[in-house]
């Protein structure tokens, strides 16, 4: 069984392309150290960006006299120079070679930009500092990124110590689903998967306004999680989990309380989910429950595509 899966492992990931975005900061650093261990989980290629803004800098050439050349060169040379320390690093703490890639300008334009030349499967990137996690938590520009993106993003908030060991997957049974599981297996092979389903009972609110007798109600909670019971082993089914390494759990009420609540009661170290619900409202917004997580979550998450 291993051996089998093993071979899967090694098929799903071959010629993956990993992108670790950092502002060369202490939080940043965590997301980089995170992006190489993944990097050789997967036996994957690492690349990092950083991407110098050079318009505060302007105040400070007329002071210094430098001209504007002189002042970006300083600066694009410093991080480069920055940059390769930290590659050095990596390679010596994890084995993983990066290659180091330095420009000046917007960061949400030129991390697509590289993205899209390096044509990368995983976007990584830290949730503190002057990261692109801020853009995503604080600005609309964030929000088109995440439309748009062509990769999953991992977004780091806690130092790695070790390989994930245990992920939470919350399913809604949206076409979202079933990428979401592969993403999840193939960032951590050997972890443990925790699948979680959040059902409601439709008008359950519109019942209780109309005074429907609370049995009533509680019948049709039962049916509903028994039909969510059977989808989510289905699900399962169709995305070849092996029950040794998976539990499944159903819960009523709302999303993305259960979600926080559940990464606590398994101990997981990684939440893994897809960035658009069923709605078309959701998907303009992209994703309530989706950003709450991004927000509240203690350990790291992966926003699927």
């Amino acid at each position: 069984m291993v051996d089998i899966v093993n071979l899967e492992v090694n098929i799903v990931n071959q010629s993956t392309r990993i992108l670790a975005a950092t502002d060369l900061s202490a939080p940043a650093r965590h997301a980089v150290e995170r992006a190489a261990l993944v990097s050789k989980e997967m036996r994957s290629t690492l690349d990092l960006l950083h991407v110098a803004n050079l318009a505060p800098l302007e105040r400070l050439r007329q002071l210094m006299g430098a001209t504007p050349a002189d002042m970006e060169r300083r600066l694009l040379d410093t991080a480069s120079q920055k940059l390769r320390d930290l590659a050095a690093t990596l390679q010596q703490r994890f084995g993983v070679t990066a290659d180091t890639h330095v420009v000046a300008g917007s960061l949400l334009a030129e991390l697509t930009k590289k993205a899209d030349s390096l044509a990368a499967d995983l976007l990584v990137c830290g949730a503190k500092g002057e990261s692109i996690v801020r853009h995503y938590t604080l600005g609309t520009t964030a929000a088109r990124m995440l439309s748009k993106a062509k990769c999953p993003v991992l977004v780091v908030k806690q130092p790695p110590r070790e390989p994930y060991r245990r992920l939470l997957v919350p399913v809604d049974f949206s076409p979202s689903s079933l990428p979401a599981i592969r993403h999840a297996r193939s960032i951590a092979p050997c972890a443990g998967i925790v699948l979680l389903h959040v059902f409601d009972v439709p008008f359950e609110g519109y019942m209780r306004y109309a005074s429907v007798d609370e049995d009533i109600i509680n019948d049709y909670r039962i049916a509903a999680r028994q039909e969510a019971t059977q989808k989510l082993n289905d699900l399962c089914n169709e995305a070849e989990l092996d029950s040794y390494c998976v539990n499944q759990v159903v819960m009523h009420g709302d999303p993305p309380l259960h979600i926080i609540e559940q990464e606590q009661e398994w101990d997981c170290d990684l939440i893994v989910m897809g960035k658009h619900g069923e709605s078309l409202l959701e998907e303009f917004l992209l994703g309530s429950v989706t950003k709450h997580v991004l927000s509240e979550s203690q350990g790291d998450v992966l926003v699927s595509v």
